[in-house]
């Protein structure tokens, strides 16, 4: 889990938008989509690896991968929302 502290001065490299945790509900989507892999990021390369966390864009448009509790939030590895198994 990400400390709070960190999440307040974060934001999405692309929008400047605040970011905040994905909820379970974006979770499953996100690794339902990928186990069909359907799921690109915005690079275009499929994502084969599950997320065990998320930070999505306050206005919900694209989420980044948190790997091993550090946020990647670099443009090409975020993938565009609402996904779609």
């Amino acid at each position: 889990m990400l400390d709070t502290n960190l999440l307040d001065i974060l934001c999405c490299p692309e929008t400047r938008g605040a970011l905040k945790l994905a909820d379970d509900a974006c979770l499953s989507a996100i690794n339902q989509a990928i186990q069909a892999g359907k799921l690109k990021n915005v690079a275009g390369e499929n994502i084969s690896e599950k997320w065990e966390e998320a930070l999505v864009v306050e206005d919900g448009s694209r989420a980044y991968p948190v790997r091993e509790g550090i946020p990647v939030l670099l443009s090409d590895e975020a993938i565009i929302l609402p996904v779609r198994a």
